[in-house]
């Protein structure tokens, strides 16, 4: 049978055990913990010793952030289908998009009826669950204005309003071991989940070929349906990758509720199976042959039906070796590549490696399609939003997100990584690298533009900590880049780095971090806004350096007092020195509220200052720009688009101290004298506008990743002179072509034959990883 060259998942399969019902909770923190993919549990209602799982489902959704969460598989027949869709739909939008749905017709008849669902036969509730496919994907179609009327004989609703839509397109796997329930799948669902102990040989064999046919006979693709297994902690690496090559399983989900089990496959065996798999597909793809079994274009015994169209974008078939790595519209995980932090979007294809040979073939790729956007994504919080784009193409680097603490205080890092995953992995060493201000952010995108964290006066940015990085390069080439080796790369990465290739690891130097800092939210309502401003800048720039803090304010109105929030923290695990530190604040204003605690750093990367959700939608629009001092002309400025009846955001960061102590042309990021750097999301009315404009001749440079507005004099405005020529000698010798254009593009300035691409430069090839 194929290989479907879906990507491979691996999650855990968890016992609701009500009379330890923190356990099966502390499995799924771990879960997550370990990295896994995907968290489930088994569904019996009728079992009095488990937890109700749509319960237990709702409160994992609610304590974790990055795993998904599902029913394995869900007891349909006493979970009314109009209900469940919409509590489904309902998780799914307030979890971020991180609910599945596995769904089974019930295997325990007279326990179900007990319970008062209909007594059914064995073919009644295979009849119910294909009625209950129909009005789940109704009510989800919040689109369709139709009022939802299906007439089934199980299930039925007559002129139910639909929505609302889930936050991302739930795929429907079902729990299925006979061909009746697999031609379903065939036809109406995404994804095929039986059990490991339960199946005989030859039985997932015999499965995909029901499925196939039955997709085949409903024009569709057979490689829309993912295949899911549950194992056991029997199954070795060897087995699964065998399974998924061989056999095209691709999420393996373990039925185990031993944390070490947890462990062993989360660390050992999944990693295994990854490379297996992968060194297969690459190794088929290099020698261009198919996998075994490939898929057959024809129904057995059937007449000729149409081949299944190729995986193509804009007349291309997409390479081999990429296909199981990408995501068109309408394939199941497409939608989470359809909004950023503020940023709506609809990709014309999205691809998502997971190595950087991988990431190397797509942006071979990216560069046979200049006419289209090439966008770069890690996690989608820059404010820009350039991350994505529509029609075009959008490299996802959230697959490589893998965080290893080296021996010493080194720290290497994925892109697709979180600052608070970072935090969190250096933690128990004392340690931490200053980062954002959001523990959600991304690692690729702030470690390539600065990164204002919350040591920025103490410690410095970001970029200050980088020691190296792995970049693809235009041409393909892997590249090696430190102060060492290709130097004047190193040097462009570190504050432009959208404009020079797709970092695909990242090495750091962490710092010391105390056991606990303070942490502090003010609110203030000062009468005279622009002397609170003056008075708060004043008194950060006084501060000792352990002191970074932040202003953030939204609309008030014309005419109301504004109140504005502050956040600040403070690098002492001492209580009387934060108090000490943060008594100048208090007198600034009347203060309305107050909150101050001892937090571990780790843990103030998790409080989500502001949301997680992304589900942005049209075109952001925002600005920055950076400021030597809070006077009295950037005050009254301020302070005039704080009057304003417009919605908009408005920050105040801290930079000065430590940012600094590193001189101006130690990397391309320049703007160093700087001690605040201030952003404006929204106001989009033209008064507010002409109130930023009227800044402008305050501020020098801006922050890339809170800027909106593009061209020239974007750029031109965004690094200092000598900086912005210096950064287009070495576009034109790094990316002559303009491959990377479409985040704050650097126009390249070629440079005569023989001369030096950058002061302390190398030329661009030399001592270059290629691969």
């Amino acid at each position: 049978m194929p290989d479907y060259l879906h990507p491979l998942r691996f999650g855990s399969f968890i016992t609701p055990l009500a009379s330890a019902p923190q356990f099966p909770v502390d499995l799924a923190l771990l879960s997550e913990e370990l990295g896994l993919d995907l968290v489930t549990f088994q569904d019996h209602p009728y079992q009095p010793q488990f937890l109700d799982t749509w319960t237990l489902l709702s409160w994992v959704a609610a304590r974790t952030s990055r795993i998904h969460v599902s029913g394995n598989v869900l007891n349909l027949p006493l979970r009314q289908p109009a209900v469940l869709a919409r509590s489904l739909a309902s998780l799914d939008r307030l979890s971020g998009g991180r609910v599945e749905l596995g769904l089974g017709a019930g295997a325990y008849l007279e326990p179900m009826a007990a319970m008062g669902a209909p007594q059914l036969t064995a073919g009644n509730a295979v009849s119910g669950l294909e009625e209950a496919l129909d009005i789940i994907r109704g009510i989800w179609d919040s689109e369709n204005p139709e009022r939802l009327r299906v007439d089934g004989q199980f299930h039925r609703v007559d002129g139910a309003k639909r929505g609302p839509a889930p936050a991302h397109n739930i795929p429907i796997w079902l729990g299925a071991q006979k061909p009746r329930m697999q031609r379903i799948i065939g036809r109406k669902g995404d994804g095929w989940l039986p059990s490991l102990p339960w199946l005989k040989p030859g039985d997932v064999d015999r499965g995909n070929q029901v499925i196939d046919e039955s997709a085949r006979k409903a024009g569709r693709d057979p490689r829309q349906i993912t295949r899911l297994l549950n194992v056991t902690p029997q199954s070795s690496a060897e087995d699964l990758a065998e399974l998924a090559t061989g056999h095209g399983m691709s999420v393996f989900i373990l039925a185990s509720d031993d944390p070490e089990e947890l462990r062993r496959f989360a660390e050992t065996t999944a990693p295994r199976v990854r490379d297996r798999v992968a060194q297969t597909r690459i190794a088929r793809a290099r020698a261009g042959s198919p996998a075994p079994g490939e898929i057959s274009n024809t129904v057995p015994g059937s007449t000729l039906v149409e081949p299944v169209p190729a995986r193509t974008f804009q007349g291309e078939s997409i390479p081999e070796a990429l296909a199981a790595r990408t995501l068109l519209p309408g394939d199941p995980g497409y939608a989470r590549y359809t909004s950023s932090y503020f940023r709506g979007a609809r990709p014309g294809v999205v691809v998502r490696p997971e190595n950087p040979a991988e990431v190397q073939d797509a942006v071979r790729f990216a560069a046979r399609h200049r006419d289209v956007p090439f966008g770069i994504f890690s996690a989608g919080h820059g404010l820009s939003g350039r991350s994505l784009n529509t029609g075009g193409i959008v490299l996802a680097l959230d697959a490589l997100n893998s965080i290893t603490v080296r021996d010493g205080n080194r720290v290497q890092v994925g892109p697709g990584a979180r600052w608070g995953e970072v935090a969190k992995a250096l933690a128990p060493r004392g340690l931490a690298v200053t980062s954002g201000d959001y523990g959600g952010v991304g690692v690729g995108g702030l470690a390539t533009t600065a990164g204002f964290g919350w040591f920025a006066r103490e410690r410095g940015l970001t970029i200050d900590y980088l020691r190296s990085v792995d970049v693809v390069t235009a041409d393909g080439a892997l590249v090696h880049a430190s102060a060492e080796e290709n130097s004047d790369l190193f040097w462009a990465v570190r504050g432009a780095g959208a404009n020079f290739g797709a970092v695909v690891s990242f090495e750091f130097e962490a710092h010391p971090v105390a056991a606990q800092v303070g942490f502090a939210m003010l609110v203030f309502t000062p009468d005279d806004v622009a002397a609170f401003l003056e008075g708060w800048g004043s008194t950060i720039e006084a501060a000792d350096p352990i002191v970074t803090g932040s202003l953030m304010v939204g609309l008030a109105g014309a005419g109301r007092p504004s109140a504005v929030q502050a956040v600040i923290v403070v690098d002492s695990s001492d209580p009387d020195a934060v108090l000490e530190q943060l008594q100048p604040f208090t007198g600034l204003a009347p203060l309305a509220d107050q909150l101050v605690q001892m937090v571990p750093y780790a843990a103030l990367m998790e409080v989500p200052l502001t949301g997680e959700g992304q589900s942005g939608r049209g075109e952001p629009h925002g600005h920055s720009g950076l400021v030597r001092h809070l006077d009295a002309d950037v005050t009254r400025g301020l302070a005039g688009i704080m009057a304003a009846d417009r919605p908009f955001f408005l920050s105040v960061r801290s930079a000065g101290g430590a940012v600094g102590s590193y001189p101006a042309d130690s990397t391309a990021f320049g703007w160093r004298e700087a001690n605040f750097l201030i952003s404006l999301l929204g106001g989009r009315s033209d008064d507010v506008q002409q109130l930023w404009r009227n800044l402008l001749p305050l501020m020098e440079g801006m922050y890339l990743s809170f800027e909106t507005d593009t061209g020239p004099d974007v750029v031109a405005r965004a690094f200092p002179p000598g900086h912005l020529r210096r950064l287009q000698a070495l576009k034109a010798a790094w990316d002559p072509s303009g491959l990377f254009r479409d985040n704050f593009f650097i126009a390249p300035e070629p440079q005569p034959a023989g001369s030096s691409t950058g002061p302390g430069s190398v030329t661009a090839g030399s001592t270059s990883r290629g691969v």
